[in-house]
């Protein structure tokens, strides 16, 4: 096979993850031809089970990984710009107390134990407010405000805290919709001329003279294709080095390090809208943050999983863990009792030999093979640094193609991201004024999901009865066939797990009758979901 053929696409992406998806967008971005393949759904692993954060990562700076931190605190505004619609900052509270301890493998922990030995461990406060010093500078932020003190005795951060916590430290990270971001991703690297295969397994990646013969199979159908490219980019994350030994048939001394994070949330904990950073006396930390205006999210864990192929559950020992853990700080005990959703994912660090998951690097290795039909193997990253990931990725790519143009990513918005950092409210009053029949809170929820797209979802629509069937927590039938036909939501899970968190609103019975809808509809239309949108 010559790469003369026609049946030749300049770069095939394998995995459908957010790194996945950013690399198929920047590719096709700069004229390349694209094609994607994931075997479930999009975002169905590591990219939907993160703790939903554009974060630098401030532990990190214990680990000495400065870089790391200083590129993630760049994205956060680039990114902000970018999609003000599924991300949005955050205050983050970092109560203070004696009993903080480090883990005792970091750098930091290691060192100031021999300057400092009678610190036993102990984080300081000078310490901490060193670091938020560093976190505030690094990125050069403009946007996001500035670390502050708190006096927790006579502010709100304060009131559902033990009494102990008396004074903290406020400072700025963002919040992220992970698994929209990638399903966005997707859709402009289609509306950029991608082809995105959801349901699609690579099940044999061979080099065939100067091009990759690529094999796929419909997960669904059994359906197989073969697919020529020029380029192979393998960003399966928890299963990357079973695409190179397994797909692809070849050997590898770099190895994948399978980390997984769970996470609960409960009924909601507090009444403000700032988030909490706890840190523990085991040396870790979680977060509980503020989430779907009803609940608060906690965790995470960073325990060891042996096998991508095992889904990740949050377990009872997790579960208690985080509840255990924020009853440190919170004066009403966290319960199981309270839990009313838990998940679990899986981390897939670069392997560096760090001597347990907390300390494995969070930062990103690109491997090249092949001085033709090259092959890129992405080890680890963040969702914080996709997008520099993506362009780490196409600067090795691009010498293999004549004519690919220069990065183009920063400050490019993502579909319905096109208003304003501080433009939310506003978009919300417009569509309120447009559609009299939406709730505050449905308006606010659709402006959060789709940004400006809400309006084409909403169409001509004079009454909520104009939208269809209606399945409950306003999910309409416009809204699920947005979903499907330009989404490429294939079941009630896509829909309400990652499109969505309407899963924690709706009954079974409701999700069910979804399920149905959906399944009726795709008969209806079998390429649903395969197609390029």
């Amino acid at each position: 096979m010559s790469a003369k053929s026609e049946n030749v696409v300049d770069v095939f992406v394998i995995g459908g993850g957010i790194n996945g998806c950013g690399i198929a967008r920047d590719a096709a971005g700069r004229g390349l031809s694209v094609e994607l393949a994931e075997m479930n759904d999009l975002a169905s692993a590591t990219s939907s089970a993160s703790t939903k954060l554009f974060h630098g990562g401030l532990r990190y700076l214990e680990y000495f990984e400065v870089r790391l931190v200083r590129e993630a605190l760049v994205e956060r505004e680039t990114l902000l710009r970018a999609m003000p619609h599924i991300s949005w900052p955050m205050r983050f509270v970092l109560p203070m107390h004696r009993d903080m301890r480090f883990d005792n493998e970091t750098p930091t922990s290691k060192l100031l134990s021999l300057v400092m030995p009678w610190m036993k461990g102990r984080r300081p406060r000078w310490l901490i407010r060193t670091g938020l010093f560093m976190y505030d500078h690094l990125g050069g932020r403009k946007i996001l405000p500035g670390t502050r003190s708190l006096d927790l005795s006579a502010d709100t951060a304060g009131v559902p805290l033990l009494d102990k916590f008396q004074k903290a430290f406020e400072y700025s990270d963002c919040w992220v919709e992970d698994s929209r971001l990638v399903v966005l991703n997707a859709r402009d690297a289609a509306a950029r001329g991608a082809v995105i295969r959801t349901r699609t397994r690579v099940v044999s990646a061979r080099r065939q003279e100067d091009v990759w013969r690529v094999e796929t199979e419909n997960t669904e159908t059994g359906a197989r294709d073969v697919v020529f490219a020029r380029a192979l980019v393998n960003a399966a994350g928890p299963w990357v080095a079973d695409v190179i030994e397994g797909v692809m048939g070849e050997n590898t001394k770099a190895g994948v390090r399978l980390v997984r994070g769970s996470h609960i949330v409960t009924k909601r904990l507090f009444e403000h809208d700032r988030s909490y950073f706890f840190q523990g006396t085991d040396g870790r930390i979680i977060f509980a943050i503020p989430y779907q205006e009803d609940f608060t999210l906690i965790g995470t864990t960073d325990q060891e999983h042996t096998n991508a192929d095992v889904q990740p559950k949050c377990t009872d020992l997790e579960a208690q863990y985080l509840c255990d853990f924020a009853s440190q700080y919170f004066k009403r005990p966290v319960s199981m009792d309270d839990i009313v959703w838990r998940y679990s994912g899986v981390r897939p660090l670069y392997d560096d030999g760090a001597t347990s998951a907390t300390a494995a690097t969070r930062d990103y290795v690109l491997k090249l093979d092949g001085d033709q039909a090259p092959v890129l193997n992405v080890f680890g990253g963040k969702i914080t640094t996709y997008r520099k990931l993506a362009e780490a990725a196409m600067a090795k790519l691009v010498p293999f193609f004549e004519g690919a143009t220069g990065d183009w990513t920063a400050g490019v918005a993502m579909p319905g991201g096109d208003f304003a950092v501080d433009g939310v409210d506003g978009l919300i009053a417009d569509l309120r004024t447009e559609y009299p029949f939406l709730t505050p809170a449905w308006a606010k929820r659709l402006v959060r999901a789709y940004g400006t797209d809400a309006h084409t979802i909403l169409g001509t629509a004079e009454t909520a009865a104009d939208l269809g069937r209606a399945f409950g927590a306003t999910l309409t039938e416009a809204e699920v066939d947005w979903l499907m036909r330009r989404e490429y939501a294939c079941s009630a899970e896509d829909i309400v797990w990652r499109r969505s968190k309407l899963g924690l609103r709706l009954s079974t019975d409701e999700i069910a009758a979804l399920e149905s809808h959906v399944a009726a509809a795709r008969q209806n239309a079998p390429a649903r979901g395969h197609a390029k949108n």
